[in-house]
């Protein structure tokens, strides 16, 4: 079992709060047709709950029964990506089976890790069951990280969520134009570096297999810190995306 490392900083670890906290952050989201793929943000709710909750908001209700979970690594060096070793995850509002396949484990990776957890209690709200593979990135370039995500794409059961807050640490109207320039990179399924995204090799990955698959990338949210709880002096950038498969 992988427990918890941030409840009680990052998100409630009393399980009526969390799920209050959600069930309150989702209920003032727009919502629109479920996608394929996600990317969401990653920070304390506090600061990206809102924007995180424009993203699920999509999914809730939908009939995903198997995420697919990529965030980055923030601790620990790590080359390509890895999942936990351990069979299911933990949050406060409950357990989730962690599939067994064929890839690398690297629970020090995980052990610490943010960007995957805290993702999970607006899961457990939207889809209540499912099963769940939790991929933290390393260094990584898009198509490897891509070539691991294919295999794993699935079908109408399978939900892609990829992990990433934008810009880090800027002055407020810096922090609004890199954003926004990332964003329409993100929408034209382009490429992202490190400096727009603390996630950009996940997100790259997404995009590259977005732009095989003929993805149409939507815009859901694009805010700051500044915006929700933080002084405008140093903020950090949070965007939701939603992608979706051609119909068929």
């Amino acid at each position: 079992m992988r427990p918890p490392a941030v409840a009680g900083t990052f998100y409630p670890a009393e399980p009526a709060e969390l799920r209050d906290t959600v069930v309150r952050l989702l209920a003032a989201a727009p919502r629109g047709p479920a996608p394929k793929a996600l990317i969401a943000p990653h920070a304390g709710y506090v600061y990206s709950g809102p924007v995180a909750a424009s993203a699920f908001a999509r999914v809730e209700n939908a009939t995903f029964s198997r995420v697919v979970l990529l965030g980055p690594s923030h601790f620990v060096s790590l080359r390509g990506v890895a999942l936990p070793d351990a069979r299911a995850m933990m949050t406060p509002l409950g357990v989730l089976p962690v599939e067994e396949l064929p890839l690398p484990q690297d629970g020090a990776a995980h052990e610490r890790e943010h960007s995957l957890e805290v993702e999970l209690p607006f899961l457990q709200v939207t889809l209540r069951t499912f099963s769940l593979v939790p991929l933290v990135v390393g260094d990584a370039d898009p198509d490897e990280v891509a070539d691991r995500l294919e295999p794993l794409w699935g079908g109408p059961e399978t939900l892609v969520v990829i992990s990433s807050d934008l810009s880090h640490y800027r002055p407020y109207e810096d922090a609004v134009r890199v954003d926004a320039a990332t964003a329409k990179e993100i929408l034209a399924l382009g490429r992202l570096t490190h400096d727009e995204a603390c996630g950009a090799d996940p997100v790259n990955g997404l995009l590259r297999v977005a732009k095989r698959r003929g993805l149409r990338a939507e815009l859901l949210d694009l805010r700051n810190s500044g915006d929700t709880a933080g002084d405008k002096s140093r903020v950090v950038g949070y965007g939701a995306f939603a992608f979706y498969e051609k119909a068929a």
